[in-house]
């Protein structure tokens, strides 16, 4: 299975793991000029926008790791070009979901990192 529809199939596990967590989905895989947000989602009043990463194992460090500086700047980039694009005003965070494989289990371990980093 090529690396595209794995990120796709854990996306739609990320999004049924936060659906089940009371959010609402509002947008998925938004494109813009500095990048892409995996989806974007409301928690109450609050526009959250999620990155949604996967590892097989934590052999580099696991899931969360990957989200590096680098990868926050571009995420906050696209997500003000968002804000702009779409006229929203409200507050905002930015969440991380992490999904591993368990090995030992043959399951997938979801962790849900609320208010990742921001601004």
């Amino acid at each position: 299975m090529d690396t595209t529809s794995i990120g796709n199939q854990m996306e739609a596990v990320a999004e049924r793991y936060l659906i089940n967590a009371g959010l609402r989905i509002v947008e998925r895989n938004f494109r813009g000029r500095f990048g892409e947000i995996d989806l974007i989602a409301r928690d109450g009043s609050t526009l959250v926008f999620v990155e949604v990463r996967y590892r097989r194992n934590r052999s580099f460090g696991g899931a969360g790791v990957s989200v590096d500086f680098r990868k926050q700047r571009k995420l906050l980039a696209t997500a003000n070009g968002y804000l702009q694009y779409r006229k929203v005003d409200c507050p905002c965070r930015f969440d991380v979901i992490t999904i591993e494989r368990d090995c030992h289990r043959e399951s997938l371990n979801i962790d849900w990192i609320k208010n990742a980093f921001g601004q």
